[in-house]
C-alpha cells in the first residue's frame, strides 16, 4: 500500500478495533481514518484517488453482511459526523451527519412530538450513515417503510472528493429521460458505500402517534402464531405497526428476558405487535377487544397476554425482542476461535407463504444434519431472521449450503435473497441468484460512472470490481 494518507493512522491496535462488525468476520484494513468534518472526508477522498487507495465508509459498523469492515485499504470511520441539526417542526424534518446515532435522533425527534420511523433493532449503536447504505429497516417498517422513503435530501461525495448535493423531486409527473435517472437519492440509499460516501442527510419525521399499544401474544403451535399473522394483515380493523415473531429457539431466549412472570413452558411461539390505529392522531380508543379476539380464534394462549402501554412498558418489549439477536451474536462470537460464527439469513417471501419458507428452510437443514436457525423478527413483512451457530468451519460450510439451497427456492416463491441488511461481503455469492446478468451489468455501469477507478468499498455487492476497473488491488 502507498504512503499513508493525512489523518490516518496505521497503529495496530486501532486497525484491530474497527476489524470486526456483527458479521462474525474480521478483516484488519490497512489504515484508519476518522475525520471530524466533511471537508476532511473530501480531501481524505481526493488523497485516495490520487493514490489509488481503496476506501470503505463505517459508521457504527452493525453489519451483519460485512460491509463495513475490510483488509483493503483504508477504512473511513465517519462517527464524528454526530450532528443532530434543529427539528423543524413545521417541515416535519431533521438534517443529520452520517455519524449520529438512530436513537440520538428518534429522541432528538421525539422532544418536538414527532417520529423518526427507522427503527434497526440496534439503534443505539447504528448511524444514519449506515441506515442510509443498507437502507435498514426495523419492526414498524411494515407501517412506515424502511429508511429510503424518509430520505429527502443527501450530501454525497464521490470517489473523487466531489460534493454532490442532492434531493428528491417533488414532481407527481415526470417523463424526462429515462426513469432511472430522475431521482438520483434513489442511487445510494441501499449502494452500501460503494457509489459515494453519504456525510449529511435531511429525513421527513413523522408525527407522533397519540397511543401505542404493546400486545405479546404466546401459541402454543407455530402454525397458529403464523396464521394470526396473515390474518391480522389482512384485517379491515386492526393496525399494526408491527408483527414480530418468535419461534421456539427465541422464545427460550426471551424467557430469559421475560420479567418476573416467565413465559409458560407451553408457549412455543409467540407474536409481538404494535397498534397505533387507522388515524395515529387520532384519541379513539384501540381494538383491544378485537385482537385479543382475533388471537383467541388462532387459539393464542389467551390468558398468557401481555399487554404493554406505557414508554417503559414499551422499551422492555423491545429489550425483551433485541435479546435475541444479542444473545446469538455472543454464541457466534465464542466460536470464532475455532472456524465458526453466527450465519444470518435475511430473505424474505410473501407473507403468507411465510411458514412454508420456513418448513423449506428446516428440511434443508435437517437433510444436511445442521442446526436449524433460530427463526425470529418481522413475519408482518414476511421476512424473519433466522441464525444458526456454526461450531466449526466444516459447519460453517454445511450451513451455508442450506442457506443457499432455502435462498433459491425463495426466490421461486417471488422472494428476495436479502430484505433489510443488505449484500456485503457475505452475501455477495448470492446475489446472482437472484439479479441476473443484465441486472448486475446496469449496476457494474452505475459503479463505473460514479467510481471510476473502483475504489469505493471494494468486496461489497458486486465481485472484481477493482480489478475490472482498473485501480488498485
Amino acid at each position: 500500500m502507498p504512503a499513508p494518507l493525512a489523518a490516518t493512522t496505521t497503529d495496530a491496535d486501532v486497525r484491530r478495533a474497527f476489524a470486526r462488525d456483527a458479521s462474525g468476520l474480521e478483516l484488519i484494513p490497512d489504515a484508519v481514518a476518522r475525520p471530524r468534518s466533511i471537508e476532511e472526508v473530501a480531501e481524505l477522498l481526493r488523497e485516495a484517488t490520487a493514490t489509488r487507495t481503496p476506501v470503505t465508509p463505517a459508521g457504527g459498523q452493525s453489519s451483519t453482511t460485512a460491509a463495513s469492515i475490510t483488509d483493503k485499504g483504508l477504512l473511513l470511520s465517519l462517527r464524528a459526523l454526530d450532528h443532530i441539526g434543529a427539528v423543524d417542526t413545521s417541515a416535519r424534518t431533521v438534517r443529520v451527519g452520517a455519524g449520529a446515532i438512530v436513537a440520538d435522533v428518534r429522541r432528538a425527534a421525539e422532544a418536538h412530538g414527532l417520529l423518526f420511523t427507522p427503527d434497526p433493532t440496534s439503534e443505539e449503536e447504528s448511524t444514519v450513515g449506515g441506515a442510509i447504505a443498507c437502507n435498514a429497516s426495523g419492526a414498524r417498517s411494515l407501517r412506515y417503510g424502511a429508511t429510503g422513503p424518509h430520505v429527502r435530501a443527501l450530501t454525497v461525495l464521490l470517489a473523487s472528493g466531489e460534493r454532490v448535493e442532492l434531493r428528491r423531486p417533488a414532481l407527481e409527473k415526470n417523463t424526462v429521460g429515462y426513469p432511472i435517472t430522475h431521482d438520483p437519492v434513489e442511487w445510494f440509499v441501499g449502494s452500501e458505500g460503494t457509489l459515494g460516501v453519504v456525510v449529511e442527510a435531511e429525513f421527513a419525521l413523522h408525527p407522533l402517534p397519540s397511543q401505542v399499544l404493546g400486545l405479546a401474544i404466546p401459541f402454543a403451535r407455530e402454525a397458529d402464531a403464523l396464521a394470526f399473522v396473515v390474518s391480522a394483515r389482512r384485517s379491515t380493523v386492526l393496525h399494526p405497526r408491527c408483527l414480530e415473531f418468535f419461534d421456539a429457539g427465541a422464545m427460550d431466549i426471551a424467557r430469559d428476558q421475560g420479567g418476573s412472570a416467565p413465559w409458560p413452558a407451553e408457549a412455543t411461539a409467540m407474536v409481538y405487535t404494535e397498534e397505533t390505529g387507522a388515524d395515529e392522531a387520532g384519541e379513539d380508543a384501540l381494538p383491544l377487544d378485537e385482537w385479543l379476539a382475533l388471537a383467541e380464534s388462532h387459539h393464542a394462549l389467551a390468558d398468557d397476554i401481555r399487554v404493554y402501554q406505557t414508554a417503559a412498558e414499551l422499551h422492555d418489549a423491545r429489550r425483551m425482542r433485541h435479546a435475541v439477536p444479542a444473545t446469538m451474536n455472543e454464541q457466534g462470537a465464542a466460536r470464532r476461535p475455532f472456524g465458526g460464527r453466527k450465519v444470518s439469513t435475511d430473505w424474505a417471501v410473501p407473507y403468507a407463504r411465510l411458514a412454508d419458507a420456513l418448513a423449506i428452510a428446516r428440511r434443508h437443514a435437517d437433510a444436511a444434519g445442521v442446526p436449524r436457525g433460530i427463526a425470529y423478527g418481522h413475519a408482518g413483512n414476511g421476512h424473519p431472521h433466522q441464525n444458526i451457530i456454526a461450531q466449526d468451519a466444516d459447519q460453517l460450510a454445511r450451513i451455508e449450503q442450506v442457506v443457499q439451497a432455502t435462498l433459491r427456492e425463495v426466490i421461486a416463491m417471488g422472494g428476495t435473497v436479502a430484505a433489510e441488511h443488505g449484500i456485503g461481503k457475505i452475501k455477495r455469492k448470492w446475489l446472482p441468484l437472484q439479479a441476473s446478468p443484465l441486472q448486475q451489468r446496469v449496476m457494474r455501469a452505475l459503479k463505473h460512472e460514479l467510481d471510476p477507478l473502483g475504489l469505493l468499498a471494494p468486496g461489497n455487492v458486486l465481485d472484481n470490481v477493482l480489478a475490472s476497473a482498473g485501480g488498485a488491488t
